[in-house]
């Protein structure tokens, strides 16, 4: 039989019992677009993690005072140490050519007042080159410079949150916020950039020079945080390593052979690890959609069964007439194929619909990739293929003088 003969005897058989095909293309049909909807999420997930580690700014190196306790197999950040200054940042700015920008940050947690309006805000004291390395800009207004800052002034950049909140969204240009007991002229407002990958709130934020921060507001000679930004990503590692070695010499941490008072992270290692996560997550939730899939190709080995047992007579008639087994056992996998790719087709269009639905319902960020698509695909015609081999084979193998003679 040729193979144009067979496929078309397969579709006239698939035609003859319109439910019971369809209940089997539904199983598939739920399963390839469950997969394709998680997928979906998952990928969109990941996404919106990688694109906040890249909003924290481009090549970006980040050093902590904390103190680090080595234990069998790992190193863990504890505690809070004064070691991290201001001079540690102009000599690792200065000795180390592919740095390109830093910004040392001090920040707390402080009561700030607005009139009659008090509220608990992150007060966070820098420098000029924060907007550049961090890539957090002005949007009302200007960011205090070196002037502001060696002079000690007293001047502040609300974030968008703290301008909703205490201003109303109005014009706080020349407006006075005080901060402790100390009052401070608004002299910008900074773009929104929500919450971060720590789940804190970005917006709520209010940046001041990082002297009048140390010696009118915190009364403190250290920091706790040095942003770098390097030339490209392919010197991050030697920049950390010759970080890593100032600081350990300025702090005497090698003639006493201590273990390291500050940690550094690299935005490289943000992000292998936030894609490490993602991506066991996607293919936690994949997984746990292919079940359906599965479930799906059960049902079509159920169908193929009872087709394969309605049919006996067919069979042996066909056997006895010249067709051969391979042609019987083809018959039977095409009429499976048909099942699994029909459905597959029709669980890739509900699956592509689904993730745009679920991300409109839900506001989550839902992303179909090729890779998906391709994936589902593939999977439910192996699917067809897997559970369609043994009613075939059971077919192929009928003896044709005991088909014709069964009922």
């Amino acid at each position: 039989m040729k193979l144009k003969r067979i496929a078309h005897i397969s579709r006239k058989q698939l035609s003859a019992h319109k439910l019971r095909t369809a209940l089997a293309l539904l199983g598939i049909v739920v399963g390839v677009s469950a997969v394709i909807i998680m997928i979906a999420i998952g990928t969109g997930a990941q996404r919106e993690v990688l694109s906040k580690i890249e909003e924290m700014g481009t090549n970006l190196i980040i050093v902590n005072a904390a103190e680090v306790q080595r234990s069998p197999g790992r190193m863990q950040a504890r505690g809070t140490v004064t070691t991290l200054t201001l001079q540690d940042a102009d000599v690792v700015e200065r000795d180390i050519p592919y740095i390109v920008a830093v910004a040392p940050v001090q920040s707390r947690r402080m009561q700030v007042r607005v009139g009659n309006l008090t509220s608990n805000v992150n007060i966070v004291g820098t420098t000029p080159a924060f907007q550049d390395v961090r890539n957090f800009h002005v949007r009302i207004g200007s960011f205090f410079d070196e002037h502001d800052d060696i002079g000690l002034r007293r001047v502040a950049v609300i974030g968008a949150g703290v301008h909703r909140s205490l201003f109303d969204g109005q014009n706080v240009i020349g407006e006075t916020i005080r901060i402790g007991n100390v009052p401070f002229e608004i002299i910008g407002v900074m773009e929104s950039k929500g919450v971060d990958l720590d789940g804190v709130d970005q917006d709520d934020q209010i940046f001041i020079p990082i002297s009048t921060a140390l010696r009118r507001v915190f009364n403190l000679a250290y920091i706790n945080t040095i942003y770098l930004q390097v030339q490209h990503r392919d010197v991050m590692d030697v920049a950390s390593q010759d970080i890593r070695e100032i600081l350990r010499e300025r702090h005497r941490l090698i003639s006493q052979d201590r273990p390291d008072d500050f940690t550094i992270h690299t935005q490289l290692e943000l992000l292998d690890a936030q894609r490490e996560t993602t991506d066991t997550f996607t293919m936690l939730i994949g997984s746990i959609a292919s079940v359906s899939l599965f479930v799906g190709g059960i049902g079509i080995l159920a169908i193929m069964l009872i087709s394969v047992r309605e049919r006996i007579n067919e069979i042996g008639l066909r056997m006895a007439v010249g067709a051969r087994r391979k042609d019987v056992l083809t018959q039977f996998l095409l009429e499976a194929s048909m099942l699994s790719l029909g459905g597959g087709i029709a669980g890739i269009v509900f699956g592509i619909a689904g993730s745009v639905v679920v991300g409109i319902a839900t506001a989550w960020a839902t992303s179909v990739s090729f890779y998906s698509i391709l994936l589902a695909f593939v999977f439910s015609f192996a699917i067809g293929l897997f559970f369609g081999v043994y009613p075939a084979r059971k077919a192929s193998l009928l003896d044709p003088i005991e088909a014709l003679r069964s009922e």
